[in-house]
């Protein structure tokens, strides 16, 4: 219904249809042709649909990274089988936590790289020393803009021999160490890693690392809201990269009983 009362009546250009006459497919628009705030409504202003913690660590013969399959709708637990470990070319993994559809939309850019990258045929690959350089560069310029990709980003790989493992953000904010971990992880899961870690880099063995990323998702399901008994681990050696089927680790929760405000009261 036409509220403006300067449009009542039988309109005299036949190209404006006050009345509903046209179908809905060919009913003219009398609207403006433009929306004014078009451009400033079109950044996001917070992520939506998210990830948790992403844990990566070196090791005797690579790299080694996990992540929960968990994808958070605020609060709700809503999508529970999104793999949040990529692997990119035969020597590279990245792991996202926070919004999932930047973190798509960098897979897609990542994809459309790792194309271009092989119609070269110059018989060069990109490692995971220029991925991390080039999403380094795509988060700083997305934060200039004042649009960023609103992710924490862990890029692990093994090429020539050398390890590499390096951390982005979404103000393009980089470092490296030998232990990394984004969202939750990074206060719960790393002091962890660390002190199993660090000055062993060299000695641990596969078995001692699946162990020690284990047991800090185990710690991060007991003590996160927003993760899941449901990860994945992947592995980066020299033989190339391997993302492992979902997984779950044994918890218990009997101590909840002694804890006072919960379950059962001894005092």
């Amino acid at each position: 219904m036409d509220h403006f009362p300067t449009n009542w009546g039988r309109p005299r250009n036949d190209a404006f249809d006050a009345y509903g006459t046209y179908p809905i497919a060919q009913r003219p628009y009398n609207g403006p042709t433009t929306d004014a705030f078009s451009e400033g409504i079109q950044h996001t202003q917070q992520p939506i649909v998210t990830g948790t913690s992403v844990l990566a660590i070196k090791y005797k013969d690579g790299i080694m990274m996990s992540a929960d399959n968990l994808a958070s709708y605020g609060s709700l637990a809503r999508f529970k089988d999104i793999q949040r470990l990529h692997p990119v070319g035969t020597n590279t993994v990245i792991g996202a936590g926070g919004d999932m559809s930047d973190f798509q939309y960098i897979q897609g850019l990542l994809d459309e790289l790792m194309v271009e990258e092989f119609t070269q045929q110059d018989g060069h690959s990109l490692g995971p020393n220029e991925i991390h350089e080039y999403l380094s560069h795509v988060m700083y310029s997305r934060r200039s803009k004042m649009n960023p990709l609103w992710n924490s980003l862990i890029v692990g790989g093994f090429k020539d021999g050398k390890r590499f493992l390096s951390y982005v953000d979404l103000l393009g904010t980089t470092y490296s160490a030998s232990t990394l971990a984004t969202g939750y992880g990074s206060y719960i899961a790393q002091p962890l890693l660390r002190k199993a870690v660090e000055g062993n880099e060299d000695v641990i063995t596969e078995d001692e690392a699946v162990r020690i990323l284990e047991q800090s998702m185990k710690v991060l399901f007991y003590r996160d809201a927003r993760s899941l008994n449901k990860y994945q681990i992947a592995k980066i050696t020299a033989d190339g990269v391997s993302v492992s089927e979902s997984r779950s680790a044994d918890t218990h929760w009997s101590f909840a009983e002694g804890i006072r405000g919960y379950g059962a009261q001894t005092q």
